[in-house]
């Protein structure tokens, strides 16, 4: 046990030296124990940075909890943080948690799940994940630790972009070379995409600063479409991004609703407050004393949405083909 915290504290530290640049401070209001509220237990909530992905796992985790039976208040009291995208921050935020010797701990992305199981092993507070692609790459398969992956339904993205795109050759994805949910989505991406006709570029940055740079090299490469992964540094830049690809008449692919309202063509993807409500009911199991994280194996998400923004879809003078126009949900409807 030991050696395993030493590897995942020095992933953590690893991750805090590659993405040191990425700016941003811990926000939230932190749960201040008074007299009153000393006998409640406190779940510390650690988001790695602010956008609508990762605050809809917030928010479904939020409604599990509510969903169990349980009442802000008098059954939790939650002291959430934001790491704005600083893997710093998200040391600080997790090694505060364990001071404050709350009684759970909830990380949002991988970078603040790592950090939060690192400061909380020694005091084995339980700690649940929200938003990891591959909890074994992240060293959370086992432990005082639990929560759900959020991998990627990669092979149902390629059908999709080849029914949208049949004469496309090639794909274009950016990623952060330090994250292992990106490092995994990246690897399936490069073994699956030849069997489905497409040449698969990438590039890596190590900090969001290089993100629209990156954007731009890839689009210099000519690819016939960007699809995104669950890419904290790269997401938070989207709009950005869409700039430069509508510019260029390249249309971009999300991996979640989310994405698509903001103007990603279409997406099979994951619905991150369903993903979040789930973990917030493994949560209130644990809190009820009904089971212990590290009796819980870990969950895979298997049910997955296909989405598409007509609106964004008729700008790039692609028509959607009959079959995904059916069964799929367009959001440029939907608002």
């Amino acid at each position: 046990m030991k050696m395993k915290k030493l590897m995942v504290m020095a992933m953590t530290m690893v991750m805090a030296a590659a993405l040191a640049g990425c700016g941003g401070t811990g926000n939230g209001d932190a749960a201040e124990g008074d007299s009153a509220n000393k006998d409640i237990p406190v779940i510390g909530i650690s988001q790695f940075a602010q956008h609508a992905s990762l605050d809809n796992c917030r928010i479904g985790f939020l409604e599990g909890l509510e969903a169990s039976g349980l009442k802000e208040g008098k059954d939790y009291i939650i002291d959430y943080q934001n790491a704005g995208f600083d893997p710093n921050v998200a040391q600080q935020i997790a090694q505060s948690f364990s001071a404050k010797n709350v009684s759970l701990m909830c990380g949002i992305a991988t970078i603040s799940a790592t950090s939060c199981y690192a400061a909380a092993e020694d005091k084995d507070i339980p700690v649940i994940f929200n938003a990891i692609t591959d909890p074994v790459e992240a060293k959370l398969d086992s432990g005082n630790v639990t929560g759900i992956s959020d991998k990627l339904p990669i092979e149902e993205q390629l059908k999709l972009i080849r029914k949208i795109q049949p004469e496309a050759k090639s794909i274009g994805i950016l990623y952060t070379t330090s994250e292992p949910n990106s490092v995994a989505a990246i690897r399936e991406y490069e073994e699956k995409g030849p069997s489905y006709g497409f040449k698969v570029e990438t590039i890596g940055v190590t900090q969001q600063s290089e993100v629209i740079q990156a954007a731009e090299n890839l689009i210099a490469k000519k690819v016939d479409c960007f699809t995104n992964i669950t890419d904290n540094t790269v997401v938070g830049v989207l709009p950005s991004i869409l700039e430069k690809t509508n510019d260029a008449g390249i249309p971009v692919y999300g991996s979640e609703i989310e994405q698509v309202k903001l103007g990603c063509v279409a997406s099979a993807g994951i619905e991150y407050v369903a993903l979040g409500r789930k973990t917030g009911e493994m949560a209130a199991k644990i809190l009820k004393g009904e089971a212990k994280a590290s009796e819980m194996p870990y969950e895979t998400v298997k049910d997955f949405e296909t989405y598409i923004n007509s609106e964004a879809l008729a700008a790039m003078n692609i028509e959607v083909p009959a079959d995904v126009a059916e069964t799929a949900m367009d959001v440029a409807k939907e608002a």
